[in-house]
């Protein structure tokens, strides 16, 4: 008899795997307001003004432009824009390739997570809609309904999305969880650390680019 605390888990980077495109910049432009928004990206040096942000680092830069756009912003608004962007997100921006992958591991009953440097805001409505057990990504702090301009966790990207899925595994609302297989699809440098963890690697980025074990995704009729 197999043991009921093992279940098989699949993990989606969000950003140019399930979705079309980046999903995060469209989101802060909207919330913040393009004018805001571009005043921000130019004080930080991303539309040609004088540096303040080492833009190679992209942990430091996202942490700083989440910090001058959402501090003091209402936690409550914010979700609720998120729900508005998830619905859009949901009719017009999925790759329904990649989203019949979901629903394969749904199907054959895999626990489903989300393990994406994009925000919560939307992820959370959006995985709800898909039946998806569990989002990791980022979500800024709150203090009295209202963001601090810091961030709950690491920007999960890179070695943090191993690191927290390991956590998310063992704190999983099923039960720890003490997976005999688990499936991965990233697209990007970010997600390496992601696809190396798996026992099934799956790469939507260039071919040129494919990781070492990891294999492109061919869209199949069977699954696993």
């Amino acid at each position: 008899m197999s043991d009921p605390s093992t279940r098989p888990v699949a993990a989606f980077d969000f950003d140019g795997t399930l979705s079309r495109r980046d999903t995060l910049v469209p989101f802060l432009s909207s919330v913040s307001g393009r004018t805001r928004f571009v005043q921000v990206c130019t004080q930080l040096g991303l539309l040609g003004a004088r540096r303040r942000v080492d833009v190679r680092d992209r942990d430091e830069l996202k942490m700083e432009l989440l910090r001058r756009l959402f501090r003091g912003r209402s936690e409550a608004e914010l979700r609720e824009r998120g729900e508005l962007y998830a619905r859009d997100l949901l009719t017009n921006e999925l790759n329904p390739e990649v989203l019949r992958r979901v629903e394969q591991h749904r199907e054959a009953a895999h626990d489903v997570v989300f393990v994406s440097a994009s925000l919560v805001y939307y992820l959370e409505p959006l995985a709800r809609e898909l039946g998806l057990q569990g989002v990791i990504a980022v979500e800024p702090a709150v203090d009295g309904g209202v963001l601090t301009g810091e961030l709950t966790h690491p920007n999960v990207r890179a070695e943090q999305k191993a690191v927290r899925l390991r956590e998310w595994l063992a704190e999983a609302p099923t039960g720890p969880l003490q997976h005999t297989e688990l499936w991965a699809y990233g697209n990007s440098s970010g997600d390496h650390a992601l696809l190396e963890l798996a026992d099934h690697a799956y790469w939507l980025g260039r071919p040129s680019k494919v990781p070492a074990g990891s294999s492109i995704l061919v869209p199949v009729a069977q699954f696993p």
